[in-house]
């Protein structure tokens, strides 16, 4: 009978895979050469049992007959073991495989990343070559905003029959922004000022998020959220797995996903974003950074939207109050604070208040600025418009007297016989009417 020998237990320790594969095998040529062996010897068994007589001598060669079953089947055992570390080795080497092939899949999808991150590359580029185009048109749209309004006026449409037509609550989309964030997905030719102010400010958005905020502006004014949203979502996963969720940056990825979602009207999910922002500015930068005023600023902007007013409010005089702090009381983004925090009190009657922040914003904007700039004819405006729901008939005259005056002489130059302004060839034509009537 041959007999098995089993390899020390300490170069089992030092075994490779291939190595125990082939121990394997080994063991089971030998396990089925030793079942063979007593197969063979228990039919011989079998045969000697028929062939004896005497009965003591056929139970002992029974005996023997089940002692090797016995052997047989432990054998047999021994070889379904060996069978299923066979079997286990194939599945070992199956999912060998199939990790090389993801593993491949990874390279790719790495090759693929870098090509995207040439594409942003490029887009980046084009976005920079045309600003300043963009800064032009701007500038056009400007002016014939404002040819618009005198164009109203010539038209001879009287300040009663405009106030009956303005029977809902004053839009918010003319609040002024101050940061690069502020500008919102929707007003992409904004960039170059709101960079300006944010430079001013004290607060400017990281380098590292100017491509990725241009590329959200540029598809969100396309109205392509589907790929603007997703872009942001990755983006804030990345940085907060990189800097944590308690980053300045963060914040900012967090003010850039909710004016998205604002220009989507989705107002809960905003707001949400918008206080998260709030909160880390507040721990990360201190209460009276610009860039907490510029958070404020957005969500008052937010809550204005949807009507309430009296929590917008307080938001926005918390900014004002930070921006003169920084900034000095007067400090142009000071003024544009203060015409956001007029139009709010102007949608909950408060006129009194509404004069006052428009009257300052107009001394800042006129000091700092000069009497041409457009954000006093701007002003004076949104002014006047707030006397015609007082019923104050005569200042907002006045006022509007100084807008068309003033752009008069910038056109034309000084008022005489020959080129006068607007409102003076309407009173000369209802002083003509009441003669002949």
């Amino acid at each position: 009978m041959s007999t098995m020998v089993y390899p020390r237990e300490e170069k089992m320790d030092k075994l490779t895979q291939e190595e125990i594969i082939s121990n394997t095998k080994l063991v089971m040529q030998g396990l089925e050469a030793l079942k063979n062996e007593h197969n063979s010897i228990l039919h011989s068994l079998l045969e000697t049992i028929k062939c004896l007589k005497k009965d003591e001598e056929a139970n002992l060669v029974h005996e023997k007959a089940n002692l090797l079953r016995k052997s047989v089947e432990m054998i047999e055992l021994g070889l379904g073991e060996a069978q299923v570390m066979m079997a286990l080795s194939n599945h070992l080497n199956a999912v060998e495989s199939e990790k090389q092939k993801l593993r491949a899949q990874v390279r790719r999808l790495c090759q693929e990343n870098q090509w995207l991150r040439d594409e942003l590359a490029n887009t980046q580029q084009k976005l920079q070559r045309s600003e300043q185009t963009v800064a032009q048109l701007e500038e056009e749209k400007k002016h014939l905003e404002f040819m618009n309004q005198l164009k109203k006026y010539d038209e001879d449409v009287s300040p009663t029959e405009e106030k009956e037509g303005d029977s809902t609550k004053d839009s918010l989309d003319d609040l002024f922004p101050n940061e690069e964030e502020d500008q919102g997905p929707g007003l992409p030719h904004q960039h170059s000022s709101a960079v300006a102010a944010a430079q001013q400010g004290g607060y400017e958005i990281p380098a590292r998020l100017r491509t990725l905020h241009n590329l959200v502006i540029q598809y969100a004014s396309q109205g392509r959220y589907e790929v603007a949203v997703p872009l942001c979502k990755q983006a804030l996963e990345d940085l907060e797995k990189t800097s944590g969720h308690d980053h300045p940056d963060v914040a900012t990825m967090l003010n850039i996903l909710a004016l998205v979602y604002r220009d989507q009207n989705k107002y809960k999910e905003a707001a949400h974003l918008l206080n998260d922002a709030l909160s880390i500015r507040e721990k990360t930068l201190g209460k009276d950074h610009p860039a907490v005023a510029a958070t404020l600023n957005n969500l008052a902007v937010l809550y204005g939207k949807r009507g309430k007013y009296k929590e917008a409010e307080p938001l926005c005089k918390r900014a004002l109050e930070i921006r003169e702090k920084v900034l000095g009381k007067d400090h142009p983004d000071v003024a544009k604070q203060l015409n956001n925090l007029a139009l709010l009190c102007q949608n909950q009657g408060k006129y009194e208040e509404v004069e006052y922040y428009y009257r300052r914003a107009l001394e800042i904007y006129e000091s700092r600025l000069g009497p041409d700039d457009p954000n006093v004819a701007k002003t004076k405006n949104n002014l006047a418009s707030c006397y015609l729901k007082q019923a104050k008939y005569k200042d907002a005259e006045t006022l509007y007297k100084e807008i068309l005056t003033r752009a008069h002489v910038k056109e034309f130059g000084t008022v005489d016989d020959e080129h006068k302004p607007i409102w003076m060839h309407a009173e000369e034509r209802e002083k003509m009417s009441k003669v002949f009537s």
